[in-house]
């Protein structure tokens, strides 16, 4: 009834957890797995080590959440390492977000990807908060081109592209398509800054941080629409403020085929993988659909 398929990519249920969350290490990656979930994206991986931002790096605004991490992670080789000695135990696709400051840097990540433990890619083109990567380069149509083109054509892999609500969605969207890549992830936290009234200063070490959680869900869903207006055969992972499955339902509806569970994680802990499954299940038996694949985009058909 859940199962769904991104291009080659074959998930027991739409629920992907989305990148920035916990997705660093195997044992972290089979508690996903056991909590439900249909697919796991790592952090964004980029070619050497990064440290991150130093605190504060995190704010709860109460209707959504503030973070500039600063994309920390072991960097490729080790990252590599991490996953050849456990990732056998791991038994739903793991797609490896990568991040690149250069068309150069997204290559060398690439050719270290290894295609028996990794099962699609994720170029992060809209970061809006780790300098010189993520957004800078996304925006930048000719830069894309080169990256998807350069990705895809090193790799056996199925390629997703992350895009952002506040970048040149339709255009940025073609030109990837034009260099074959496989779907879209939509959308990326945005861009967004909070100010300590008391302290008189930005809360953020890095000042600027991407918004995530409820407050942009019906950007998600606007973004995700958008897409599947232009690209209905092309697989969409609706990321922004999933919270319940209401939410989930909705990017269904909108267009996504499959659905990314992140921020929420912070307040519900991994259970909430199982609330949200469990409310998709109850919402096709009461509308009398045989499998969610029938639902998607479903919202297109009702204007």
């Amino acid at each position: 009834m859940l199962q769904v398929k991104l291009g080659e990519l074959k998930l027991k249920n739409p629920l992907i957890l989305a990148s920035g969350i916990l997705g660093i290490s195997v044992s972290l990656f089979k508690r996903i797995e056991r909590a439900g979930a249909g697919a796991i994206t790592t952090k964004t991986i980029t070619l050497k080590p990064r440290k991150g931002y130093p605190n504060p790096v995190f704010v709860d605004l109460g209707y959504g959440y503030l973070n500039a991490m600063g994309l920390p992670n072991p960097g490729i080789e080790e990252f590599m390492k991490e996953l050849r000695e456990g990732v056998d135990s791991v038994d739903i696709p793991i797609i490896i977000s990568i991040g690149g400051s250069t068309v150069e840097e997204f290559v060398q990540i690439a050719e270290q990807i290894d295609e028996e433990v990794v099962d699609a890619i994720e170029l992060n083109l809209s970061c809006p908060h780790a300098r010189g990567y993520g957004i800078e380069l996304g925006s930048d149509p000719k830069v894309v081109s080169k990256i998807v083109k350069n990705i895809v054509e090193r790799t056996n892999l199925p390629v997703f592209v992350k895009l952002s609500a506040t970048m040149p969605l339709k255009e940025i969207a073609k030109i990837a398509v034009e260099n074959g890549v496989t779907g879209f992830t939509v959308t990326n936290t945005i861009k967004a800054m909070a100010i300590d009234v008391w302290a008189k200063k930005p809360i953020l070490s890095n000042i600027y941080g991407g918004l995530s959680g409820p407050a942009i869900h019906p950007i998600a869903v606007r973004t995700v629409y958008e897409l599947y207006e232009e690209y209905p055969d092309k697989p969409i992972i609706g990321v922004g403020g999933v919270s319940s499955w209401e939410d989930a339902i909705e990017l269904i509806l909108a267009g996504a085929s499959a659905v990314g569970i992140g921020s929420i994680i912070a307040s519900k802990d991994l259970k909430i993988f199982r609330e949200i499954l469990e409310g998709m299940r109850k919402y096709l038996l009461e509308e009398e659909f045989k499998n969610i694949s029938e639902i998607i985009g479903l919202a297109h058909e009702r204007t």
